[in-house]
Order: C-alpha cells, then structure tokens, then sequence
C-alpha cells in the first residue's frame, strides 16, 4: 500500500500550488468582492494544461489521470474556490465529451476547452423544478423535418453559462422518465439560448451562475452527444466524477480556512498569550486537521479507483459527502478561532465560510449522496 504521489502526480499538485500561491492568494478576496470573472487566470491555468488534467495528449489534454486532477483540485481550491469551480467544470465536460463524442466533437470541442478560444464550458442538467430528480426535467429537443434538433426550455444554477464556449444541455427526446432523455452540445452564443441574470449568491461570487432560456433554439444533427436516449446515463457519469472534484474542492478550502485559523492563534494574544496556547483553540485545530486529512484521503481513493477503471459510484459519494461536511465544520472552526474578526471581511476566515456552503448542495446533496451510498450497499434499484 503506498499513499505517496507519483512523480507526475507530484508535478501537477506542485504546478496547482505555485499558481494558487503566486497567482490566487493575493486576488482571492477581490474577486470575491466584485465578483468578477477571471478571464485572464483562467487562460494561464488552460496553458498549465489544468482544464484537461484527465484529458488524453490526442486531444490537447494532459493525460495525469483523475487522481492527479483531484490533487490539483484542491491546490487551487485552496487558492480561490470560485476559480476552481470553473476549472472542475470544464474538466468534467472535457471528459464527458472525450468519453462520449466523436472524433470531430472532440476535434472541435475538448481542443476548445483544454487548449483553445473556450474561455470555459458548461454543465446544463438543473432547472427551476427539475435539481435532485434530474429524470423529472422538461427541457425538450425535436427532430426537424429537413434535419437537425430544436431545443426548447430554461435551465437554472449553470456555473458560468454566460461565458461558456460550449455547454451540455440535457433534454426530452422521447417518452417520460429517465430513458427519454438525450444530451447535446450547444455553442455558447448560439441563436435562441438566451441568457437570465446573474444570481446574487453567498459565496463563490468569482464564478458566474445565471438560468438559460432556450427558445426554438436550432442545432445540426450532429449537436447530439452520443446515441438518443443516452443522456441520463450519461450524467450519473459524469456527475460521479464530478463528487470527486467537489470532494477535492472541499478539502482545498478547508485547508486554507485551517491555515488562516493556525496563523491567527498564534499572532493572536488574549490573557497575554497567544490564544493557540488555549486547548480549546487547540482541539478546534486538531479536529479540523482530522476532518481535512480523512477527506483528503477518500477524495483520493476515489479517483484512485476511476483512474484503475474501477466501480467508483459508492466511493465518490462518499468522498462528496464525508469532505463537504467536514469543510463545513473546519471553516465553522475557523471563524470561531477568529472571534469578532471572523465575522468581518477583513480576514479571509468569512470568505471561505460562504464559499464552503454550497459544497454540500451542488453535484448532489449530502442527501442524495446517502442515497446513492445505501443503494449502493443495499443492492436496491
């Protein structure tokens, strides 16, 4: 049993945290304020070839595998987690289309995400009624007479839909229920999507989430991704690699709330010591370093798993559920640590805190992650 990284591994996860140090960290809290997207960021992270860590070479990626993805994950996650939501993103749609696509999809699509103009890509399942029973969604796609699909319907919490060069809409192609569902790759810009506003959230502000409209929206045949029908498979596919960025972007934001909550207890003074001399500042610290350390350890066997095309269904939401609870805890901690300054913009212990929140709702509820665990082990449908 070995727990050390490969040399490659090690080389990404150094590549991430030279980046989220040089370039993240002293942005951070900027970005946050004015939530402003970072186009500029992003194109470096492309050319570090972080936007297709898992992405074969013939297709512009750099081929580390999931468990180097997962470990750069939660570098830049620890440098700014707006800025990785975007990156997990695109990375989860790269894969999607390289596992699903053809060779022109992949030409045209993964080339744009991973090393060409994309500025981003998109994933397009929710909508106002349709989050956790994603088979109930309404969104339709019918075929055309002379050829071609039109998509009608609006989506909602789509991660930077509105600067996406490409987005994987999820649509009804046939009857009710999960088996009439398709999946298609829309051009950001494309006639008849229109974009809503952006939403007003708690936390991640650097990354845009807005709803999408789509109104006789026209796609050529080959829009389709994959055979018809195949779309709802597709996204508990991609959704389960998907925990483990979630997984891995929980643990990088826990472990900066815990870097700031050691630094201040050991410059903060009350009683005229520093207050890290206090056990209960002490145990608050030692949990929240267990919490990151079990995370960051199923986050990895997961990808570990996926990497060794291994079942990893059950150990992705384990990970999703198990690090996004913990980081909700250790950024809790974190503030607390702070005192009153905790509760004030002024040190980063806030910021990660509403950032952190969101972790146990997206890519699946800790809920839903139970779920899928029991199902899992109670072999039940």
């Amino acid at each position: 049993m070995n727990f050390e990284p490969s040399e490659e591994q090690r080389l990404v996860q150094t590549t991430a945290r030279s980046f989220a140090d040089r370039v993240l960290v002293p942005v951070a809290g900027e970005l946050d304020r004015t939530a402003r997207f970072p186009v500029e960021i992003l194109r470096e992270l492309k050319s570090l070839g972080l936007f297709g860590v898992n992405v074969p070479q013939e297709w512009g990626g750099a081929e580390a595998g999931a468990v180097s993805y997962a470990l750069a994950m939660m570098e830049i996650s620890r440098g700014c987690a707006a800025t990785a939501v975007t990156m997990a993103v695109s990375n989860m749609v790269a894969e999607i289309v390289c596992r699903y696509g053809t060779a022109a999809q992949k030409d045209r699509h993964v080339r744009g995400i991973v090393e060409g103009d994309y500025e981003c890509a998109s994933f397009a399942l929710s909508e106002p009624g349709s989050g956790s029973d994603a088979a109930s969604l309404t969104t339709t796609a019918r075929r055309l007479p002379r050829g071609g699909w039109v998509l009608d319907g609006e989506k909602q919490w789509i991660s930077h839909g509105d600067h996406a060069g490409v987005i994987v809409v999820w649509a009804r192609t046939g009857g009710g229920g999960s088996r009439g569902i398709s999946c298609f790759l829309v051009p950001g810009g494309t006639k008849g999507m229109r974009v809503g506003k952006h939403e007003e959230k708690m936390g991640l502000r650097a990354s845009t989430t807005v709803p999408l409209v789509f109104e006789e929206c026209e796609l050529p045949d080959d829009a389709l991704l994959a055979a018809e029908g195949e779309g709802f498979r597709i996204a508990m596919t991609a959704l389960d690699g998907g925990r483990i960025g979630i997984a891995s972007q929980s643990v990088g934001i826990a472990s900066a709330a815990l870097e700031e909550a050691v630094r201040y207890s050991q410059e903060r003074k009350q009683f005229d010591r520093p207050i890290a001399d206090f056990q209960a500042i002490q145990w608050m610290i030692a949990d929240s370093k267990a919490d990151i350390d079990a995370s960051k350890w199923l986050a990895l066997r997961a990808a570990w798993k996926k990497e060794q095309g291994l079942p990893f269904r059950r150990e992705a939401a384990m990970a999703k559920v198990f690090a996004s609870e913990a980081a909700n805890r250790v950024c809790h901690r974190a503030v607390q640590v702070h005192g009153g300054y905790g509760y004030t913009r002024e040190f980063a212990a806030e910021r990660h805190l509403r950032d952190v929140r969101v972790t146990t709702i997206y890519e699946g509820t800790s809920e839903v992650q139970r779920i899928v665990i029991a199902r899992d082990l109670l072999q039940l449908a």
